[in-house]
């Protein structure tokens, strides 16, 4: 395996770096203080591509490998996660899964300004009854003939407010089951859909959270993707994807607190010098290297067997339970070394400590990424 980076991958990495380190950092601390939405960003970053990176060029997307896509989400979530999240629903579920199973006639009309970053996707699966068993679908979508009248709740909705094309999981037969279920392509603006209010979160507060409630809401047929009953395979082949996306943002917090970290103890004295030169911190630091270090390899691995085409859904599970464990870990030592500095916002590393949490949660929490991957050592995958 070659474990250097194309010349291409390293400037995608750089620009996003870049950007980061120069725009995200200025008003990071209170738009998360105030739950203020990244507007200003997300259309600076649509402008530089990063809203469509994996998708195809002739749907206006840059084309870009699932190596470069690790690279840039990393760089992004070092300082702002809630952009990192925005970034990863619109090209992991989203975009993914328009260009990977929609027809030519969806991918025209919808993926094309999503690519772009003109328009904003979210991606609807977890309900008030079904986050972790994705099988247990109650909202609905009946077949009428000509469309479908779709009700029901849907949870915990990243881009919820801002989105103007939602990906909707329901059910069209129960009695089939999880073959029952069905993907679907819904104007967030159609009649008949209202918005919870804005979640009030732990972390990752830049971005918009919301429930959605669906009352008799028309569908067209031609907005269904795939073959009929094809809706839970789409939603868990579109979370393998997404896991990737999740594990680097987790990836992402963990470095950034752990740079942050870094340049405290080079910085803080104690005891007549600078606290790296304490063994109680520097093995902390040496700890949090590692383990970094060993999420980005699962990241990689994991983007790589994507990149060529080979099954990748059990190494995306490693590398999103392992990182975001891991982020969970290594933030919390970052707060330890910051000391009284740790607990107050100045300083980053408690926010970044909140965000990491929820990397344990959502698109998939930790136990059932160990359920994957159990099972694929019970079948004799790996």
């Amino acid at each position: 395996m070659n474990f250097e980076f194309t010349e291409e991958q390293l400037m995608i990495r750089q620009a996003a770096r870049d950007y980061a380190q120069r725009e995200l950092i200025q008003d990071v601390i209170e738009r998360d203080e105030k739950a203020i939405y990244p507007t200003r960003h997300i259309h600076t970053l649509a402008e530089l591509g990063f809203l469509g990176m994996l998708v195809a060029p002739e749907y206006d997307g840059g084309g870009m490998d699932t190596v470069s896509y690790v690279l840039a989400m990393e760089e992004i979530s070092k300082v702002d996660s809630s952009v990192g999240v925005i970034l990863s629903v619109n090209n992991s579920l989203v975009c993914y899964g328009l260009e990977m199973y929609g027809t030519e006639a969806q991918k025209q009309e919808f993926l094309k300004p999503l690519a772009r970053g003109d328009k904003i996707g979210a991606f609807l699966l977890s309900e008030p009854g079904a986050g972790s068993d994705a099988s247990s679908q109650q909202t609905t979508a009946i077949d009428k003939g000509d469309h479908y009248l779709m009700n029901g709740v849907k949870n915990w909705i990243t881009s919820g407010h801002t989105a103007s094309i939602y990906i909707v999981i329901a059910q069209t037969d129960r009695a089939k089951g999880h073959r029952g279920i069905n993907a679907f392509i819904v104007d967030r603006y159609a009649e008949g859909i209202t918005l919870g209010p804005h979640e009030n979160k732990m972390g990752m507060r830049s971005s918009d959270t919301h429930s959605v409630q669906f009352t008799d809401v028309k569908v067209p047929k031609e907005n269904r993707i795939g073959e009929d009953g094809f809706g839970f395979k789409f939603a868990m082949k579109a979370l393998e994807g997404g896991r990737i996306g999740i594990a680097s943002q987790a990836l992402g917090i963990a470095s950034g607190a752990y740079e942050l970290a870094v340049k405290y103890a080079k910085e803080r004295k104690a005891f007549g010098t600078q606290i790296i030169n304490h063994q109680a911190i520097a093995f902390k630091l040496s700890d949090m290297a590692t383990q970094i270090e060993a999420a980005r390899f699962l990241c990689v691995k994991a983007a790589w067997l994507k990149d060529q085409g080979q099954p990748y859904g059990v190494a995306s599970a490693m590398a999103k339970q392992f990182t975001a464990d891991m982020a969970m870990q290594v933030t919390t030592e970052a707060v330890q070394i910051h000391g009284g500095y740790g607990y107050v916002k100045e300083y980053h590393v408690e926010r970044l400590m909140r965000d990491a949490k929820l990397t344990q949660i959502y698109e998939g929490t930790s136990e059932i990424q160990k359920i994957v991957i159990s099972r694929a050592i019970a079948k004799g995958d790996i």
